[in-house]
């Protein structure tokens, strides 16, 4: 596999934009169009939320119909959830008004929304916002970037990335870009995610691949244990790279999986890290657990925790709480083979040895934490199997952006 420089249109026969079309705010990107050239075979995963926006009750039906897409549309400052059948509307107005602009059917084009919860759209912004978007679309990485920046909401900063790999000799490519910073919750996050691939590969295998690949990814992190009504991340396959395909799980398969692991832990990885105030990147390895399902609940569970964050956040080495958070996962283990490592640039250090403090030093220890990646790892000694969850520390500006993200 190699590391590219690239997002949703590095894979080829993908095009994308971003543009100001005043949906919400002004002088901001707000909607962002990702295009294929020929019809694409497309993959979906969504929120949990029994409360689901217009836009993924749209996407659910497309991606469950197998039928192929060319482009989706976004929009950024409207959720367009909680809405009514009028929010429906406007979401199906959308997608036709996003299809005229390209010539191509309604239902070629899925819809992805993101902002502020019960509001309606506006068609007049949106009516514009098609028409440049689909005057504006190039398959360049700078037309990418525009499009990963126009989905932003209380983002810092835009989420993309790319990588590739061969086919009996073949490049395939796999390229996504993605927006999420608060209301993060494993089983998806406020998140939409889409990623591009030039791989030729069956329906069945594309969506096994993402629906596998999101359990070790967009539902390993957490901000604030919000999960949202919008979560969206689809995975559109147009076939340009031209490879063998991809019909049944051999090496090839495992080749793409890994590639689209890579794109969507990244992702993953730089959402939980501009979390809404965070100052630093927490990642939980969870290892020798008695099974998987055990390390990946244990894992979330200390990330989840608030009382861990905040530690995190004031580089205090409070040990306490990460065994108590791994205590009431619902999961049993015996707390007296538990080892508890930190880990950051700065070095390691092992605060807990079958469930007892060490002799370690607390200066040391504050500076591994006052790090702006830190690590913590926890040792179970019960079996062989191991997950990792990303969070972030909790913040007093978390709270001040909250307060009025709304007004």
């Amino acid at each position: 596999m190699n590391i590219i420089n690239g997002g949703v249109t590095a894979a080829k026969g993908y095009k994308a934009s971003g543009v100001e079309a005043g949906i919400k705010y002004s002088n901001r990107k707000d909607m962002a169009l990702v295009y294929s050239e020929k019809p694409a075979t497309v993959a979906g995963t969504f929120t949990t939320n029994v409360v689901k926006a217009s836009p993924v009750i749209w996407d659910k039906k497309l991606v469950e119909s197998g039928n192929p897409v060319r482009a989706v549309v976004l929009n950024s400052g409207i959720a367009n959830a909680c809405t009514g059948s009028i929010g429906d509307e406007y979401n199906l107005w959308m997608a036709d008004e996003m299809a005229k602009a390209l010539s191509i059917n309604v239902d070629e084009v899925c819809t992805a929304s993101t902002g502020v919860i019960g509001m309606q759209l506006k068609k007049e912004p949106i009516a514009k916002g098609c028409v440049m978007l689909a005057d504006t679309m190039a398959d360049t990485y700078e037309a990418g970037t525009l499009a990963a920046e126009a989905i932003m909401t209380t983002d810092t900063v835009s989420k993309q990335c790319a990588a590739s790999f061969e086919v009996d000799g073949v490049t395939v490519t796999v390229g996504g870009m993605s927006k999420g910073s608060g209301m993060i919750h494993p089983n998806m996050a406020t998140m939409l995610c889409v990623i591009t691939t030039d791989a030729v590969i069956t329906k069945e295998l594309l969506q096994t691949a993402l629906s596998d690949v999101v359990k070790e990814s967009f539902n390993m992190i957490s901000v604030d244990r919000d999960t949202s009504t919008n979560d969206t991340a689809l995975l559109l396959a147009n076939g340009e790279a031209g490879n063998k395909v991809i019909d049944k799980k051999d090496e090839n398969y495992e080749k793409f999986v890994e590639c689209l692991k890579y794109v969507c832990v990244t992702l993953a990885k730089i959402m939980a890290a501009d979390g809404e105030g965070a100052t630093k990147l927490l990642e939980v390895k969870v290892i020798n657990a008695s099974c998987k399902e055990d390390a990946s609940v244990l894992a979330k569970s200390v990330i989840t925790s608030n009382l861990v964050k905040t530690a995190v956040y004031g580089s205090d080495a409070n040990w306490g709480r990460i065994l108590c958070a791994l205590g009431y996962s619902g999961k049993e283990f015996d707390p007296y083979l538990v080892d508890i490592i930190i880990e950051s640039v700065i070095g390691s250090l092992k605060l807990v040895e079958n469930g007892i403090s060490t002799d370690y030093s607390e200066e040391f220890a504050t500076k591994i934490l006052a790090d702006s990646e830190v690590t913590v790892i926890c040792d179970m000694k019960s079996g062989n199997e191991e997950a990792t969850a990303w969070g972030c520390d909790l913040t007093y500006d978390y709270v001040k952006i909250n307060g009025d993200y709304r007004s």
